[in-house]
């Protein structure tokens, strides 16, 4: 069985991994859901990528065995700053940002906008309210009803994680990228970019946010990630 770190996105925390931890765990794996310190409820008490990255390290520490590293979207920031933590056997980037070293994510990012908004000082953003424009670049696969549900969840996201540089340390873990063939927050070409520096690469046909639209496709391919 294999051990799992699964690193959630910006404006969210860890709750939307719900459904696929648990079907990991049900077929016997072990499963940490990593909470960010960038993400949050106040704007004012946000922490930075190093943080993010910092706790990351502690749960594979915490592991206490060979662990699967996976990051969406912003996580994938946080999990290039990480790979070189004793103790990661593989890393999954689920339509997640790989920037290389000195490079932010926003740096080559070629997607809209217009669904997030900076707070006034400009220290956060955070999701839209238009909860249609929401859906439409994030999750317009998902039932509407989830639809709701998931924007009562969204929170602030560090503007200085978002804009902040990879150090991106040297590492030779494998690793697998996940295209997402329906994205609109990070646009399949973009993915596809990125996913030509991996050891493997999947697809799925979802929108951004496969853990909510597609947890059991999202599981098996995580069940099958070499260890």
């Amino acid at each position: 069985m294999t051990a799992y770190v699964l690193v959630h996105g910006g404006f969210t925390d860890g709750w939307y991994w719900g459904a696929t931890a648990r079907l990991l765990e049900e077929q016997g794996h072990r499963v940490t859901v990593a909470e960010l310190p960038s993400t949050g409820t106040d704007p004012a008490v946000l922490g930075t990528v190093a943080d993010d990255v910092a706790e990351v390290r502690r749960l594979v520490a915490a592991a206490g065995e060979p662990a699967v590293l996976v990051g969406h979207s912003y996580g994938g920031l946080v999990i290039t700053d990480a790979a070189d933590e004793p103790g990661i056997v593989h890393r999954v980037y689920v339509s997640a940002f790989w920037p290389a070293r000195g490079r932010s994510l926003m740096d080559d990012y070629t997607g809209p906008t217009d669904w997030f908004v900076p707070t006034e000082d400009g220290t956060a953003a955070r999701i839209t309210d238009d909860v249609d424009r929401a859906a439409e670049v994030l999750y317009a696969d998902l039932d509407p009803a989830q639809r709701a549900e998931f924007h009562r969840h969204l929170m602030f996201s560090s503007g200085a994680a978002i804009g902040a540089p990879a150090t991106a340390p040297d590492s030779d873990t494998p690793v697998t990228y996940v295209v997402l063939e329906k994205d609109v927050a990070v646009p399949p070409e973009e993915q596809e970019a990125m996913a030509t520096r991996a050891d493997r690469v999947e697809r799925m046909a979802t929108s951004h946010c496969p853990q909510l639209v597609d947890p059991t496709g999202l599981a098996a391919i995580l069940s099958r990630i070499p260890a």
